[in-house]
Order: structure tokens, then C-alpha cells, then sequence
């Protein structure tokens, strides 16, 4: 029996993972949605076998994708997937999936120096693909889908399987494969732990700067008054009420309503909504004790030694000679992070290089003797 292309059960889901199971390879996309909704939320899941029948899973319906897991662990098991960060990040956090033989499209179109990565444009340039009308502002939690976002949501996963063999032929011309290997296996095992809020992001606002430490404290007030909102309607705090909106209402603090819809992007439906509440957050602002207002802490900036410094002035001069070499990004052939750690704690021979965080045994295999004559400059 083939599972339906909608899986809106535990029992088609169980049927789906067991079609699945034998497949050499599957591709997977989400649907996820941060433009309507607050927190964003996981709507779809679209997955293809290597023999072209593909499927929509919907997570809203489902009580849990817990038995796809297996599937995604499964090494024997090819995972094809375009840019896969979001979509890991969901999978991931929400159901503690674990992820083995990725091969992520966009990574292999880095390493082979592609301008455009998005995934209209490599279906375009590799299979003469011309995608369907994007959909990504549509709000996927809405049911049931149009036959316009059915085509959308299937189309990415069921030309994944040839995109990807376009461009292994070429990672292989270029001795690259591997190279691709090893970072599609670094990003298939990141973990995406949920984000903790900062408590200080008000004052990143553009135009927060200019405020005294008073309009910090009624800007804080103004952000956290916003979130809880957001969170109770779920919409995303800028439907609620703009940043810029914000920082303008924390200089201005005003005290009636007149007042509040004076400033721009306080429309009538804005004062209708969270009026009271903009009033209610300036008068805590201005309640709270001199000595209790906000302050902004200038982060310190780090003594770097002359010798760090020589290091990483030849390290990124070494970079930008050899990417152009390649035809490779610089930030991607060698990114400034390891730039940084390399140039503060430079290794001494290969087995060093090769532990350190991120460097990956392809650039060691590659680059490696010739890093460390550059690192021994002091």
C-alpha cells in the first residue's frame, strides 16, 4: 500500500517511514512560518524518494513527527536537502532529530564558486528549471493548501536528486567532493539549542543611542510590553508595533492617547490595540529609581598582540590570493573565525592544525604544510 501524499496521521506517517526505510536516498524541505505567527512555527514537511513520489506531512495536524527520526539517522540513508540550517533547526529543536548522510545543495554550490545560490537560481543555471511563483510569504499554517502551494511546497524536493548529481560531477572534476563531504557533515551534526533571549536588545535598536538613560527605561518597558503581546496574539512584535516606532514613543513619552497617536506608525488600529498599553509601559519607565536605570556597557575591546596580528594579516593576504586562485569565496575557503583562532594559538604541526575547532581535514590535507610555515611567523 502507498502512503497518500498528504500525511496527516500517525498511522500513514508509520506507513510512510516503512516505504521509506528502503530508498537509497530522500529529499526533504520545510515550510516553516516567522511572517505570521510568534514564535515561529514548523507547517509542513516535504519529502521525495529517488523514485520521484514525493509527500506533504503536516506537523500541524500530526501530535509529533516522531517517526521520521530513525529515517533521518539512518547513515545508509542519503538526506538532500537545499540550505538546510532553518530546516535542521526546526527538526532538531523540536523533535530532537539527528541527522546522518546530508548533502546540502548549497553548500555544494559554495564550494564550486557559484555566484547565485538560491534554489531557483541553481535549477536554472543546472537543469534549465524554471522554478514556480515563490510562495514565502504565504502563511503555510492556513488549511487546506492551495494547488498553487502544493506545487510550490513539492517542487523543491523533487528536483533535489538531480541538482545533486549535476553538481557532485562537478565537485568531482575539481577534487572537491570531499570537501563537501566534511562540511555537509559538520552542519548535519550542529545542535540548535533554543535561543535565549537578551534582555538588553532594546537598546540595538537603530536611534535607541540617542536616548538619555529615562528613555532607555521607558523603551524597555515599550519592547517587553510589545513581546508580550506578540506573544499572546501571535503575530511577530513588528505587526504589533514598528522598532522605529518604539525608540520615537520612548523619546516622546507621552501621556494620552492623543499624544501617542501623534507619533508615526501609531495608526488608529495600533491605539485601538496596545494604546493602553503604550501608556501603561512610559508611566513604569518613568517610575523607575534613578538609580535603577538602564545602562549601556561598551563591550571591551581585546588586546591583540603585534605577532597575532602579523599572523592574521598574513593568513587573510594568503586567503584572498588563493581563493581567487580557486574561484572560491574567501569566506568560504578559509572563514575569519579561523583566521582568528589560528593567528591567536598558532599549532605547530598538522596533527595540531587538524584538532583545532572548524579547520576541517580537507583544508589540513590541502593546505595544511603551507599554513603552518605562514603561523611560525612571529
Amino acid at each position: 500500500m502507498d502512503a497518500p501524499r498528504w500525511i496527516r496521521t500517525i498511522s500513514e506517517l508509520t506507513l510512510l517511514v516503512d516505504r521509506l526505510s528502503s530508498a537509497g536516498s530522500i529529499s526533504v524541505d520545510t515550510e516553516a512560518d516567522s511572517l505570521h505567527h510568534y514564535p515561529g512555527k514548523l507547517c509542513l514537511v516535504q519529502i521525495a524518494d529517488d523514485t520521484g513520489r514525493a509527500h506533504l506531512v503536516d506537523p500541524l495536524a500530526l501530535p509529533t513527527l516522531g517517526p521520521l527520526g530513525p529515517l533521518f539517522a539512518n547513515p545508509r540513508i542519503g538526506k538532500v536537502l537545499h540550505a538546510a540550517d532553518n530546516d535542521l533547526s526546526y527538526l532538531k529543536r523540536l523533535y530532537g532529530f539527528s541527522v546522518a548522510s546530508l548533502f546540502d545543495t548549497a553548500v555544494a554550490a559554495r564550494f564550486l564558486g557559484v555566484k547565485t545560490l538560491s534554489l531557483d537560481g541553481l535549477l536554472r543555471t543546472y537543469l534549465g528549471v524554471e522554478a514556480v511563483k515563490s510562495r514565502q510569504k504565504d502563511d503555510w499554517s492556513r488549511r487546506p493548501l492551495t494547488a498553487e502551494q502544493e506545487a510550490y511546497a513539492l517542487d523543491d524536493v523533487l528536483h533535489l536528486f538531480e541538482l545533486r548529481a549535476r553538481l557532485r560531477d562537478e565537485l568531482r572534476a575539481k577534487g572537491r567532493e570531499s570537501w563537501v563531504e566534511e562540511e555537509c557533515a559538520a552542519l548535519a551534526a550542529l545542535e540548535f539549542p533554543d535561543k535565549v533571549a537578551d534582555p538588553d536588545a532594546y537598546l540595538n535598536l537603530k536611534g535607541a543611542k540617542d536616548l538619555d538613560r529615562r528613555g532607555w527605561a521607558i523603551l524597555r518597558e515599550l519592547w517587553q510590553a510589545r513581546e508580550s503581546v506578540a506573544l499572546a496574539l501571535d503575530r511577530p512584535p513588528f505587526m504589533i508595533l514598528g522598532h522605529e516606532a518604539l525608540v520615537t514613543l520612548a523619546g516622546a513619552r507621552p501621556h494620552t492617547l492623543e499624544e501617542v497617536q501623534a507619533v508615526p506608525g501609531c495608526s488608529a488600529r495600533v491605539i485601538q490595540r496596545v494604546g493602553a498599553m503604550i501608556l501603561e509601559a512610559v508611566t513604569r519607565g518613568e517610575a523607575v529609581a534613578d538609580d535603577e536605570l538602564p545602562l549601556r556597557r561598551p563591550a571591551p575591546r581585546p588586546h591583540v598582540p603585534a605577532a597575532t596580528r602579523r599572523r592574521a594579516d598574513q593568513l587573510r593576504a594568503w586567503r584572498a590570493k588563493t581563493a581567487h586562485v580557486l574561484d572560491l569565496d574567501p569566506g568560504v575557503l578559509f572563514p575569519q573565525r579561523l583566521i582568528d583562532r589560528l593567528a591567536a594559538e598558532p599549532p605547530r604541526d598538522l596533527h595540531a592544525l587538524a584538532r583545532v575547532e572548524g579547520v576541517r581535514r580537507w583544508r589540513v590535507d590541502v593546505f595544511g604544510r603551507e599554513l603552518l610555515e605562514m603561523l611560525a611567523v612571529t
